[in-house]
């Protein structure tokens, strides 16, 4: 896939297996990294102090982020004897002390001269979308493999990057979003409930039909409405801003602090919610029967079973023809979590956005009866042999419409 679309983002990287005396200072001198000639390339050759963005991307919801400094020069330089020896110095911080020997790094020089410095668990899921997202053969090594990103390529940003840009802190800038002010001028300066959004993003893409394609309609709805939340979601926050967090003159900080945590949280709470009520739509779309969120045992609550709540509980109704579906914007470990969801029907399915889950991970999956669903413009982000194995969004629908004729 072309990635021509990150030059806007990043003028290279490398990507390396930490080794010891990378990351214990109690195996080199000091905290440095050796930097190779490829990635001299395009960090330069001149001593500099870049600004930098230290983050630690471990599993469901566990992330770490410190911002810095980070020293690049050439410790050979008093030396003109000897070859030029270029290292980057980092500092002790929250990220540093996480990463240890085997871990894959990251290490990423943005347009505007500051660093981006990712440290993710090895053969983890995030390692194997960093990996895809940068477009970097998966060999790992003790030395940089490096890509340098050109301007002059092309490249779309689609929904799968959108949502990998978001996890490592890049906002990425929707070129239609003046577009959107006449959509969301109705909700002023505040949020309205998901479902109201919903709606809203599927009436305003009266093109897209889910009779056509199911799987592209979710995405574009799922895009479209991410786009209105996110220029909704920039006015209301720069108003905020604007008025300040001062009590009495002073500095406000657990206001600020506050106010920083429902940002976050809604982000991550509205995708789930949203996701839900587009692939209700499918179904109704498709006059497939359904409940969701239906109690069942110990008090599990599975998205959706088919055909429904009373089938469900009729213990004269053919198991076979129960389906159910749990639906998660995001899973990486919390797949196992659908397992004890309705006890009557052994197949699970589980329908995720998540990009590029790693194959050990899917192997899990199939062995526990759980089948993964993942929308088509997604599966490419995955390995040839798991997309033989993964189902779309259509596959899953023609497995409920026929049962359910029958």
């Amino acid at each position: 896939m072309n990635r021509g679309f990150l030059a806007t983002y990043f003028d290279g990287i490398g990507v390396k297996t930490l080794s010891e005396v990378d990351s214990n200072p109690n195996r080199s001198n000091q905290h440095e990294i050796g930097i190779t000639r490829p990635m001299r390339s395009f960090m330069g050759e001149a001593n500099f102090t870049f600004p930098a963005s230290f983050l630690w991307l471990g599993g469901e919801q566990e992330s770490v982020t410190e911002f810095g400094e980070a020293t690049y020069y050439d410790s050979r330089a008093n030396n003109p004897d000897r070859a030029a020896e270029w290292r980057l110095y980092y500092p002790t911080n929250p990220v540093t002390e996480m990463m240890s020997a085997g871990d894959t790094l990251f290490l990423t020089l943005r347009p505007d001269r500051s660093l981006l410095f990712i440290v993710v668990p090895k053969e983890s899921t995030v390692e194997s979308q960093m990996l895809w997202l940068f477009d970097i053969p998966e060999q790992q090594r003790l030395e940089f493999v490096v890509r340098k990103y050109a301007s002059d390529e092309v490249g779309e940003l689609d929904f799968v990057i959108r949502y990998l840009l978001d996890e490592i802190g890049i906002e990425y800038e929707d070129p239609t979003a003046n577009d959107l002010d006449t959509i969301i001028d109705r909700f002023g300066l505040s949020f309205p409930k998901t479902k109201v959004f919903s709606d809203l993003a599927r009436s305003t893409l009266p093109e897209v039909n889910a009779l056509d394609n199911p799987d592209a309609a979710l995405i574009a709805w799922l895009s479209h409405e991410e786009a209105m939340f996110r220029r909704l979601e920039k006015r209301i926050v720069s108003t905020r801003i604007q008025d300040g967090f001062l009590v009495d003159e002073e500095a406000d900080v657990d206001s600020f602090i506050k106010f920083s945590l429902s940002v976050q949280n809604r982000r991550k709470s509205r995708m789930g919610h949203s996701l839900e009520n587009h692939i209700s739509a499918v179904f109704d779309a498709h006059d497939v029967n359904y409940s969701s969120q239906v109690r069942t045992e110990k008090g599990k609550r599975p998205d959706y079973i088919f055909p429904g709540k009373n089938e469900y509980f009729d213990q004269n109704f053919a198991v076979e023809n129960l389906t159910m579906l749990a639906a998660k914007s995001s899973c990486k470990d919390r797949w196992s979590q659908v397992l004890p969801e309705a006890n009557r029907i052994k197949q699970k399915h589980l329908l995720t956005l998540e990009p590029a889950i790693t194959e050990s991970t899917t192997q899990s999956m199939k062995q526990s009866s759980l089948q993964l669903i993942v929308p088509r413009a997604i599966q490419t982000s995955y390995t040839r042999s798991q997309q033989e194995w993964i189902w779309s969004l259509q596959d899953f629908l023609s497995l409920v419409i026929d049962r359910q004729s029958s």
